[in-house]
């Protein structure tokens, strides 16, 4: 594969439930981005910018807040993002699925 990771496009976690909230991607500018998959380990954001694999960034979430995340692997259709696990990166797991729930069909 190169030197770019790729990912499948059966790996999501888009449910009935959630709804995608638009983000934006800090990385040399930013970016908007559409959280489609969180956890407390990561993410994947569907986004045009395609930052550099292992490039430092920040994620702003409208709800959430702000969480720093590694480019782990480049995708078609987006970005999947590492985040140190902890305290910080579960609530901010935890706060943009449940803003994505809480908001209106």
């Amino acid at each position: 594969m190169g030197a770019r990771a790729r990912i499948g496009k059966d790996e999501t976690m888009a449910t009935r439930w959630r709804r995608r909230r638009m983000c934006i991607l800090v990385a040399e500018s930013p970016s908007p981005a559409a959280l489609r998959e969180v956890s407390a380990r990561g993410a994947f954001l569907e986004t045009n910018a395609r930052p550099p694999l292992g490039a430092s960034v920040e994620l702003r979430h409208p709800e959430a807040g702000t969480i720093r995340g590694i480019v782990q692997a480049l995708a078609h259709d987006g970005v999947r993002l590492d985040f140190a696990c902890g305290e910080h990166s579960v609530g901010f797991a935890l706060a943009a699925i449940a803003a994505d729930m809480s908001r209106p069909l």
